[in-house]
């Protein structure tokens, strides 16, 4: 039987929000019987046509309707475009009516992540259109709570509705540790929640 695993899903440009996926990734897998799933999605043209081949070059698998519908959990991430999603992301979220129709998401739990070029350049905004779709689809929403220390302390990203990241004007800003820690926590929060370990 195949384990368990907790979608991570997200689209990036400038690599940043890539970043955040493994650390998120990383944090579901310390939750025992659970694994991570890190898939993307393809650019879109000016058409919201998939420009790129079936099969990245480099880097995670694009994503599958299979891959949701058969996932504990999902966490979905997305730079932030003008306080909301990324277009390529949006338009494969789209695409998930079949799986809206059949109640395959319903009661699975999900959370989001995003990363900005400015301080106050949409990541709530972001992080809460992103939860949207989700809840059309049934999922539970899991947040960041603030039992989380890196809340209180942090001086760029991490918000109670999920992760965030402060890349720079010029997008050249490392993820730093207080948000790899705060995606890390996102991620073993989800697993948990979608039946791992407790403890």
């Amino acid at each position: 039987m195949e384990q368990a695993y907790i979608l991570v899903l997200y689209y990036s440009r400038g690599g940043a929000t890539a970043t955040m996926a493994q650390q998120i990734a990383r944090g579901v897998e310390l939750v025992p019987d659970m694994s991570a799933r890190l898939r993307t999605v393809p650019p879109v043209s000016a058409n919201c046509e998939q420009t790129e081949e079936d099969i990245p070059s480099v880097g995670p698998l694009y994503c599958e309707l299979e891959d949701l519908r058969n996932c504990a959990g999902l966490v979905m991430g997305s730079p932030t475009r003008f306080g909301n999603m990324a277009a390529p992301l949006k338009y494969f979220l789209d695409q998930t009516s079949s799986l809206w129709l059949s109640g395959a998401m319903i009661d699975k739990p999900a959370a989001v992540f995003t990363s900005t070029s400015s301080m106050h350049g949409g990541q709530e905004s972001t992080l809460l259109t992103m939860l949207l779709p989700l809840l059309h689809h049934g999922m539970l929403i899991a947040g960041l709570p603030y039992s989380e220390s890196g809340l209180m302390s942090t001086a760029s990203g991490g918000t109670p509705y999920g992760a965030s990241h402060w890349a720079g004007s010029d997008n050249s800003r490392p993820v730093d540790e207080t948000e790899a820690s705060l995606c890390r926590a996102l991620g073993k929060r989800v697993a948990r929640l979608a039946g791992g370990d407790r403890r």
